[in-house]
């Protein structure tokens, strides 16, 4: 196996899928993306009722299928008010901390007018003018979207066509450096979508035929709790969700390691899934760790409270600064890869 190959075509998928916009809630165009790509790659996608994206991948044994989970929608968030000033007052789609969206430049993409750019500041944003600009802590009611339009008013702002309910999508500054980092907002759970595109890639151009029936699921919604929680086909036994993997004070794993979560705020993994991931990357020599995630909550943790008698498990490529300005390697991505192709053999 070429394994460069694979891994210049998941960081070439990933880089596009960043480039388009897909906050929770507003996921179609990612979406259709993905669905071409496997198309691409010669497979039948389907797309849910929700939005996602479901393909089978083939393999054997339909009684004991494996669903392999990865979510295409980000953080975001939606204007909640348009203030007296023009300004946009905004709400958060998912996790999106204040401190860390501060002066990032941002689209509003209304419902019937088009996108307008802006950025998204605290109120009174001018250190020189504000007093209390070191000392505010930033939190949403004072912050707003400042707009790049010639608005002073609600009523200008109105006349735009910029209304409550419109999607605010934050600039993901994606940067690959020559070291192998990958930098970006949003690689929670993008760079996981490009790995499984890449690990399709391998199964149909290897002509790799599984024991296990493989199915891929990019889920929406993921960042707002019910990602995983639909769309599970008959005869799946195990979920393993391709997730950004911890990276902190505490924690083993590195940005150039895979991360197999044995717990998180859920609770443990299966203990046999882990144990075959372990397994797998000792026998092939991948670099990875073992982590127990003390903030954390997956597709296949949803998936379970849906009511899903499965297996489940979690691993994904080291991330750094997660939910902000995020890193990973590309060596990283490529040990998250192999140890996919090693789990299914």
């Amino acid at each position: 196996m070429n394994q460069e190959k694979y891994l210049d075509y998941i960081v070439e998928e990933t880089q596009k899928v960043l480039a388009i916009d897909s906050p929770t809630g507003y996921t179609a165009s990612a979406a259709e993306f993905v669905m071409e790509e496997y198309r691409k790659l010669g497979y039948e996608p389907q797309m849910t009722t929700k939005g996602g994206v479901f393909v089978d991948l083939g393999g054997e044994n339909k009684e004991d299928g494996l669903v392999l989970a990865a979510h295409i929608d980000t953080l975001g968030a939606m204007v909640c008010e348009v203030k007296s000033n023009g300004n946009l007052k905004v709400s958060p789609l998912g996790g999106m901390n204040p401190n860390n969206a501060e002066a990032e430049n941002c689209r509003i993409v209304t419902r019937f007018d088009g996108v307008y750019s802006g950025t998204f500041q605290l109120n009174n944003a001018s250190i020189h003018v504000n007093g209390e600009y070191n000392d505010t802590q930033r939190k949403y009611d004072d912050m707003e979207v400042v707009l790049d339009e010639n608005v002073s008013s609600a009523e200008e702002t109105q006349k735009l066509g910029i209304m409550t309910g419109d999607i605010v999508c934050f600039d993901p500054r994606t940067v690959i450096t020559e070291s192998g980092y990958i930098k970006s907002r949003f690689l929670d759970d993008k760079l996981s979508v490009g790995i499984l595109l890449g690990f399709a890639k391998y199964l149909k151009e290897e002509h790799i035929t599984t024991k296990q029936r493989i199915y891929h699921h990019i889920t929406v919604y993921e960042e707002v709790g019910h990602g995983g929680a639909a769309s599970m086909p008959d005869g799946v036994k195990e979920m393993i969700s391709v997730d950004m993997g911890c990276v902190g004070e505490g924690l083993a794993c590195t940005e150039r390691q895979v991360s197999i979560c044995a717990k998180d705020s859920n609770g443990p993994y299966n203990y046999d899934v882990v144990t075959r991931l372990i397994k797998a990357a000792k026998e092939e020599n991948i670099d990875f760790a073992v982590d127990v995630y003390p903030h954390y909550g997956s597709d296949v943790d949803v998936a379970l409270e849906a009511g899903y008698d499965i297996r489940h498990g979690l691993i994904g490529s080291g991330v750094y600064a997660s939910h902000g300005y995020e890193r990973s390697h590309k060596d990283g991505v490529l040990n998250t890869f192999r140890l996919l192709c090693a789990y299914v053999k």
